[in-house]
């Protein structure tokens, strides 16, 4: 058990705000963003919300709203979001001894020694605002569980000026709180189980509260009982270390048309596992093993999907190598005569590059090689933009890639797609 307090930080519709950052005409319109391929609705801004538009909607069932109400889409634009992502997180970990960044986001900060925090949080809401360009809210609770209903509170409810302390609340005035929230907006509790818990009569945040924590944990799990606990206050989830090295890195995407050819499936899985490659070397690991899949649509009346893995005797951080691999995985798989929509490249038997073990049949300087060029061909894309050396595997015209008619620019991350600012 743990005597600690939690402050969640989340901005608020993260990536419509991303767009609003650098498109100002967007602010108090309806906009939303659009999935992969401009397939669904993932994420709204309020206005559209109030439009009717709900969360994974197909954007065609929508689309006629773009005349009849003025909604904005924007296609997904990861680049910039990740970015901004980075730098709003590294401003709000400022202002706490611990941090764990639990999303893009969102990210809990450990505040038990700071007074006052909620003015603090304050503070802190001004200056990402200032600096950023980004709305945020912060929830504050004695545990995570309380402090993500604690940032919901804060959102939904404008007289607490985006920040709600639930520690500051007398007794009476946290279970009236607790007794307005449906057992669904709790943290870990699902459809599923929120259906089952509903057969048993508890149907509020309350409920679940004062319900038996022992025989709840033998009716579900010890997860269960935690989530009570943290309920009535008492932290069980503590903050959780950052920067741990993934055990598994996916990359993949749905085409943007469809792809017949194994010549065309080469160009993606490359690109693929190129992608797949710098996010192994950014976290400074290796892998040995590179899995390959590929499917058709759902829809189609012929199905097909199919998977392998390609094991290696040295574990690796070289692009060259493991797009060598991926290629070999997926001529294993590929069969002629299907329309194909998606593929994925996942590395795993991934370990520490600081522990790495060298195999008896390494060729001598082969790994300082690997590595010397390795690390001049992420220094110069991250220097020049993405793109500015990569394997003509890849392709050049790539027509298979992901299609993103609305998508704005890469403002932070393109040299060619800064804003410009002209004078009049």
């Amino acid at each position: 058990m743990l005597d600690e307090r939690f402050a969640l930080v989340d901005c608020n519709n993260f990536y419509v705000s991303c767009e609003r950052v650098f498109d100002p005409r967007l602010e108090g319109k309806p906009v939303v963003v659009l999935s992969n391929n401009d397939g669904c609705v993932i994420a709204r801004s309020n206005e559209a919300k109030a439009l009717g538009v709900t969360m994974g909607v197909p954007y065609f069932k929508v689309s006629h709203l773009e005349k009849e109400s003025g909604l904005i889409a924007r296609s997904s634009n990861y680049p910039l979001y990740g970015d901004m992502s980075a730098r709003v997180m590294s401003m709000i970990g400022a202002f706490a001894p611990r941090q764990e960044i639990y999303s893009i986001d969102e990210s809990f900060l450990l505040v038990g020694g700071i007074q006052n925090f909620a003015d603090t949080a304050m503070v802190l809401k001004a200056r990402v605002r200032q600096s950023l360009g980004l709305p945020v809210c912060v929830g504050i609770a004695p545990s995570k569980t309380l402090a993500k209903l604690s940032n919901c509170v804060a959102k939904s409810t404008k007289r607490f000026g985006g920040v709600f302390d639930y520690s500051a609340l007398s007794k009476a005035k946290q279970t009236q709180l607790l007794n307005a929230i449906p057992i669904s907006d709790i943290w870990g509790i699902g459809r599923k189980l929120s259906e089952r818990l509903r057969s048993m009569g508890i149907i509020t945040a309350l409920d679940l509260r004062d319900s038996d924590a022992s025989d709840m944990e033998k009716l579900f799990s010890v997860v269960m009982k935690r989530t009570i606990l943290e309920l009535r206050g008492v932290a069980c989830i503590n903050i959780e270390n950052m920067g741990e090295a993934r055990k598994q890195i996916l990359s993949s995407r749905s085409f943007g048309r469809s792809v017949q050819t194994l010549a065309e499936l080469e160009e993606a899985v490359t690109l693929y596992a190129t992608k797949a490659c710098e996010k192994l070397r950014r976290d400074e690991s290796l892998a040995s093993e590179v899995q390959v899949y590929v499917r058709t649509s759902a829809y189609t009346a012929e199905r097909f999907a199919d998977s392998s893995a390609i094991i290696l005797n040295t574990a690796t951080d070289d692009t060259i190598t493991l797009v060598k691999s991926a290629i070999e995985a997926l001529r294993k798989i590929y069969q002629p005569g299907h329309i194909y929509q998606k593929a994925g490249v996942t590395l795993s038997k991934v370990s520490p590059r600081a522990g790495r073990q060298i195999s008896l049949f390494e060729h001598s300087g082969h790994g300082a090689r690997s590595e010397r060029m390795m690390k001049a061909l992420d220094a110069a894309n991250a220097k020049w933009g993405r793109g500015t050396i990569f394997l003509a595997a890849e392709g050049i015209e790539k027509p298979w890639q992901v299609k993103s008619e609305f998508r704005s620019p890469a403002y932070t991350s393109d040299w060619n797609e800064i804003p410009v600012v002209k004078a009049r």
